[in-house]
């Protein structure tokens, strides 16, 4: 039990529902926009794009792990090498001026997802991505990564 928890009963985590290859019909992530996976850990483009930094991916544990105080470290490790992996495919189809990764954990940390999950922003000079919020969109429009 992870005493730092702060999923509601019942939750039905979106994730998980992504790593086990179920779909939603509305819009979301699809499988089509899974990047990267392996036995720990799938990379996927979000649904949800920042005005200047479209594209941005999640990489996920494949076992669900709220947040990073349950989380082991060799599944940390496999993470951070999808995001690295990530990270040249973004420099290399955007030809992005650099690259951000950010997590978060519990409600004050910004978490809002009960799973844990860390971003990877293709980064731009002057791109405001901090001062900005994200939008829902569809993440297919960014499947060149994919490619």
């Amino acid at each position: 039990m992870n005493r730092y928890s702060h999923a509601p009963e019942e939750y039905e985590c979106p994730f998980c529902r992504i790593v086990a290859g179920i779909e939603k019909q509305n819009k979301g992530t699809k499988q089509r926009d899974i990047i990267y996976q392996n036995h720990d850990v799938t990379a996927f483009v979000a649904s949800k794009w920042w005005p200047n930094n479209k594209g941005h991916v999640l990489v996920v544990p494949n076992q669900h792990y709220e947040n990073m105080y349950e989380l082991p470290a060799n599944i940390a490790a496999e993470i951070h090498r999808a995001a690295q992996l990530t990270a040249f495919a973004m420099k290399n189809t955007y030809h992005c001026d650099g690259i951000s990764t950010r997590q978060h954990n519990e409600p004050a940390g910004n978490q809002d997802v009960w799973h844990y999950h860390l971003h990877v922003y293709p980064r731009y000079e002057n791109d405001n991505l901090y001062l900005t919020k994200g939008d829902d969109t569809e993440p297919d429009v960014a499947s060149l990564l994919c490619k």
